[in-house]
């Protein structure tokens, strides 16, 4: 162990810290810390202010770690020569002065910390911990602003990338020696602006709704990292990444247990974008198995509590679940139906999902309505559409029905069968039957979606409907 001093004395501006600041700047001279190895461990060292004017003592320690007060104590696990400053906060101004701290050699035995034994395994595996990506979780990676702190943009569905590179990559931390073992099989996954960031490459483009790029890559050997507890910073060596390509090798710990890691990133090829990423124990990634369940289901709407409820999606404020029949004539004299308000939301709907099971629909694949299709919606405007690829621009006197995995979250309507009711009579009720055996074998789908007038196209309506039934 060696302490090398360095003083150097720089006048802050005090409107830097106004919480600190308080009237003139003291001399130079005025102004010292001590350094001092603790009496237990040679790279723990205690911090002391010996300045001979008073003030608030802050601490910058050179590892990225802060502290304020009187002393203060920095833990360096490994060899280097530390900038530590003080900042001292005196009635007259801010004076700063800063001592290199040289650290002679590694003491791992700091690493034993939950946070370490976390992602390593600690010094019981000394084979290292193997992380994979939490694939069968929605937003197991996903993409957010960069000035925000949540994937809002987009989470990737459970086992969206499956085809892709991305579920290949395993990531071993080994706390002795702070090794990185990295396995990937040949390739890494990224998009446009990745693969264009990276040497010239063979590359895939990935099909089947996978999106973007496998590219070729073989990751370096002798890997290493560094994990800064205080700030929850991840640096992986040699230019190594968590599998997905964004520029960067620093990585931001947003969560971190015995049985998941969560974190962030800010895209160095994407200057506006963050991405996120959820890591689980290898051990830990099995396809879990949600059984087939011939569950019937049916509504009527007349209790104050429904035993089937739905949840909505861009509908209008007066959609009510419980409403006065409009018309309590035959084929519906009930008093209470489902009042749908289409909203000028481009795909208002209304769905239900169910909870711990797909359905089996190899004998109960019918679903049943009473609808009434109101005269008085306006259903000749062109409205606006939600892109080129709609053809239609009008509110219709029609209702689809669909089924989905909900596994695929806002990707649900690529997994869909649809079936839809069009130019259906008006002011009247109607019994309509919605036969899906045709994917009678499906076994993924879990999520029933109702939805009126149209998608895609901003015309506002009501519509009504009553006695749903999901049956044989």
């Amino acid at each position: 162990m060696a302490l090398l001093s360095a003083l150097t004395m720089v006048a802050c501006d005090p409107q830097e810290d106004s919480g600190y600041s308080l009237g003139g700047v003291p001399n130079a001279s005025e102004l010292s810390f001590t350094a001092t190895p603790s009496s237990a461990k040679a790279n723990v060292i205690e911090f002391k202010n010996t300045s001979k004017v008073p003030g608030i003592a802050t601490w910058n320690l050179g590892d990225g770690s802060t502290a304020k007060g009187e002393t203060a104590s920095g833990s360096y696990p490994y060899a280097g020569t530390y900038k530590v400053t003080m900042t001292l906060y005196t009635s007259g101004g801010a004076v700063s002065t800063t001592k290199d701290v040289v650290i002679a050699a590694d003491d791992y035995s700091l690493l034993n910390t939950p946070n370490y034994t976390a992602l390593t395994g600690g010094a019981s595996k000394p084979g290292g911990k193997t992380w994979v990506f939490d694939q069968y979780v929605i937003g197991h990676f996903g993409i957010g602003p960069v000035a925000g702190s949540t994937p809002e943009w987009w989470q990737c569905p459970a086992n969206g990338k499956d085809g892709s590179s991305l579920y290949s990559q395993e990531f071993t931390f080994i706390q002795d020696g702070l090794k990185l073992i990295w396995k990937n099989n040949g390739y890494i996954y990224t998009n446009g602006a990745g693969k264009n960031a990276l040497p010239p490459s063979n590359f895939v483009e990935n099909p089947g709704g996978v999106g973007d790029f496998d590219v070729a890559y073989t990751p370096g050997n002798n890997l290493t990292f560094s994990f800064n507890e205080s700030n929850m910073t991840l640096k992986l060596s040699n230019g190594a990444f968590l599998g997905h390509y964004a520029g960067t090798s620093e990585y931001k710990i947003v969560k971190l247990t015995e049985n998941e890691m969560y974190l962030r990133c800010a895209s160095a090829v994407e200057p506006n974008n963050a991405w996120y990423y959820r890591f689980i124990p290898i051990e830990k990634r099995v396809k879990p198995i949600i059984p087939l369940k011939e569950k019937p289901l049916a509504e009527n709407f007349e209790k104050d509590v429904p035993s089937v409820t739905f949840a909505t999606q861009g509908m209008g404020l007066l959609t009510n679940a419980s409403y006065a029949n409009p018309a309590p004539v035959p084929v519906n004299e009930s008093k209470k139906v489902y009042l749908y308000q289409k909203s000028n939301d481009f795909y208002s709907n209304i769905f239900f999902t169910a909870v711990g099971y797909k359905f089996d629909l190899t004998n109960q694949n019918k679903i049943k309505i009473k609808v009434f299709i109101p005269s008085y919606n306006d259903y000749t405007t062109d409205n606006s559409v939600a892109g080129s690829w709609i053809t239609n621009a009008k509110l219709r006197p029609q209702v689809a029905v669909k089924l989905q995995n909900s596994e695929a979250g806002d990707a649900a309507w690529q997994t869909q069968t649809e079936i839809v009711k069009g130019n259906l009579a008006t002011d009247k009720w109607i019994e309509l039957v919605f036969d899906f055996s045709s994917v009678s074998t499906n076994k993924t789908y879990d999520k029933i979606v109702i939805q009126f007038g149209a998608e895609g196209q901003s015309g506002t309506g009501i519509f009504f409907f009553d006695d749903f039934e999901f049956t044989k």
